[in-house]
């Protein structure tokens, strides 16, 4: 999960320095180490201030306030992990010290300690509830952890005190998405392929522009529940896309035929027509049934439309070219996905999030060259990273450049072996390197995401290779049993997805 736009720890760290000057007038050669120190850390030297810090310590061991400044010099100097024990002996000695409680749970959000940042900021909000920069913090770790209640509990906190900060309102945003997300899953289990998930669905294709998916679901969905509101609009919509606005008339005819709800017994539904959805949303929490489902789900859909609209308003920010460039990307617009990444670390230079993610970008775009140099620099700020070794070795792969990419990829698996991509790709390494006994186990741990067959196809060769014929010749009809199978579904699906005239 990243940190949302990145954070300016420097104006925390500098407005947060202790001065022994009020405390220890009498030291005067303390005194002037202090003032030396803050003054490396307004300059920016943060790794020259760390030792004088260091000194102070030692000669003032019970004092937090040093104890701290020695946290934020490391903090500042990108040493996160030493930062977190200079900020835990300070609460030792001070527990309720509210600097360190903020940059511990700082620290621990940008070290990916989601869950260990949330105490000593839920410390520092009983004594400072109105604390902005503590609640925003603690609604992007909820975040992090997928706990969307609580992160949106947070932010809607925040948004009244600081509602310029574009990180509330994407933070909210995100939240009410994964909060929609979570109700179209709970549909999705108790009642697929009913009207209400066809419906949704077809939506969620509409919004990146696949219209011949959206026009055959939303078709399905009228086919099991005709009374089903907006869904004629929408095949409506779609028949405009595509220029025929006299099918879209018959459509749209349709829609005004079907009665308004009865708001005695589809009260959520007249609850959304009257766009009051946070109460909808409240009201349908205690139902489980799939309408109530389908009704919070959507929801929470506006309101998350609703915070990333009040985002666009704001001056141009990371978060808006972040939300924008995962717009173009869904719709598979990589290029103009790559623009809004450089927009984006143009105003936040250095954030290693948004650098990942226009790699990847890049990748999808081809510009495989553009893409490794991004991952270099950043898997030399993260070396242990799973997912940046393999993104990096995948690249390297597909430049033909086994030998280079295969030490990363190596090193992605045994970071997590749960990251089957990974395997896939070391075992196509391999076998670009004639070791194909090597890639065998890689192969027959990416199996579960061999949707095309193909891994089945390469174990076959690996097999082959290494002697095993038996073996070569059950997988190779496994292989051809999927390629008939993919090639009926997609024969089916083309034949289904048509947009013809209205019925």
């Amino acid at each position: 999960m990243p940190r949302i736009g990145g954070r300016n720890i420097l104006s925390l760290a500098l407005s947060a320095l202790f001065l022994l000057t009020p405390l220890f007038g009498q030291t005067s050669e303390l005194t002037e180490k202090s003032h030396h120190a803050k003054e490396l850390m307004d300059a920016g030297r943060y790794e020259e201030a760390i030792p004088i810090y260091r000194e102070l310590v030692r000669a003032l061991p019970k004092n937090p306030g040093l104890i701290t400044n020695l946290g934020l010099a490391l903090e500042m100097a990108g040493r996160k992990r030493d930062a977190t024990r200079e900020f835990e002996a300070a609460l030792k000695l001070d527990p309720h010290q509210a600097t360190a409680l903020l940059l511990l749970g700082t620290a621990h959000l940008d070290l990916g300690e989601y869950a260990l940042a949330i105490p000593p900021l839920q410390e520092l909000l009983k004594a400072q509830p109105d604390n902005v920069d503590a609640r925003e913090i603690l609604g992007e770790s909820f975040l992090a952890l997928g706990r969307f209640e609580q992160s949106a509990e947070h932010y809607e906190k925040v948004e009244p005190l600081d509602a310029r900060n574009p990180k509330v309102w994407y933070g909210l945003g995100l939240s009410y998405q994964g909060l929609a997300q979570q109700n179209f899953d709970q549909l999705a289990k108790d009642a697929p392929g009913s009207a209400y998930w066809l419906d949704l669905v077809g939506e969620s294709r509409l919004k990146v522009l696949q219209y011949n998916s959206a026009f055959f679901l939303y078709r399905q969905a009228l086919a099991q529940m005709p009374t089903l509101r907006g869904a004629h609009t929408a095949l409506a919509d779609i028949y405009k896309s595509k220029g025929h606005d006299d099918w879209a008339s018959v459509e749209e005819q349709k829609e005004s035929t079907i009665p308004p709800p009865d708001c005695t017994s589809q009260s959520l539904e007249c609850d959304f027509n009257a766009g009051i959805f946070t109460d909808l949303a409240a009201r349908a929490a205690g139902l489980k049934s799939p309408e109530s489902y389908y009704w919070r789900t959507r929801a929470y859909n506006q309101l998350t439309l609703q915070a990333f609209a009040r985002l666009g308003e704001l001056p141009p920010s990371p978060e808006l070219h972040e939300l924008m460039a995962k717009i173009k990307y869904d719709r598979r617009q990589y290029f103009e996905s790559i623009q809004e990444w450089q927009e984006a670390l143009e105003l936040s230079p250095g954030n290693p999030y948004i650098q990942k993610e226009m790699a990847l970008s890049m990748i999808r775009n081809k510009d495989l060259a553009g893409a490794q140099s991004i991952l270099q620099v950043l898997i030399k700020q993260s070396p242990d990273s799973p997912e940046l070794n393999y993104m990096l070795g995948d690249t390297l792969l597909n430049l033909q450049k086994v030998d280079e990419a295969i030490p990363y990829l190596k090193k992605a698996v045994a970071g997590d072996p749960r990251l089957l991509d990974a395997q896939g790709s070391l075992a196509r390494a391999y076998l670009a390197t004639g070791e194909a006994q090597k890639a065998v186990p890689h192969l027959k741990a990416a199996l579960p995401i061999d949707d095309d067959g193909s891994l089945h196809y390469q174990l076959a060769r690996a097999y082959q290779a290494s002697g095993r014929a038996e073996l070569a010749k059950a997988v190779l009809k496994e292989y051809q049993e999927i390629v008939k199978t993919v090639a009926a579904e997609n024969k089916a699906t083309a034949q289904e997805v048509q947009i013809t005239a209205p019925e």
